[in-house]
């Protein structure tokens, strides 16, 4: 996978945001998106084709307004990029799977509504604070 390429999801989250922090002190969200793909038959009906489950990791202040704004059931969209992780477990499986750092994330509005709240983030609050 190349450094430039990007994907995009839509589904639903599996479970309510988890913030953590690293050793560091950095914010950390991982979300469990389940994506459902749809076609439309010829007599007009629905199909649904089989789920996919995707893990996205959300970084710095990106990740606590996922985990104070998201919850279990609700229906987002992720820009990201796309990363594989391979490891060996103790009883010598190898395991790989790819994951998600997600760029941009935020609410379906397809069947909901939001609200936005504007906050100062890190860089904002630099720039206030220097024409002050």
């Amino acid at each position: 996978m190349s450094e430039t390429e990007r994907v995009t999801l839509v589904g639903n989250l599996t479970a309510d945001p988890e913030l953590r922090f690293t050793p560091s002190g950095l914010q950390v969200t991982g979300l469990r998106l389940a994506v459902t793909p749809r076609t439309r038959q010829d007599d007009g009906n629905w199909t649904d084709g089989e789920t996919s489950f995707h893990t996205v990791t959300v970084w710095r202040d990106q990740a606590s307004h996922a985990a104070e704004t998201l919850s279990k059931g609700a229906r987002v969209i992720v820009v990201g990029r796309p990363k594989e992780r391979t490891w060996t477990d103790q009883d010598g499986t190898e395991h790989h799977v790819t994951e998600v750092d997600a760029e941009e994330l935020g609410p379906s509005l397809r069947w909901a509504t939001a609200k936005v709240t504007r906050t100062n983030g890190p860089s904002r609050s630099k720039a206030n604070a220097s024409s002050a």
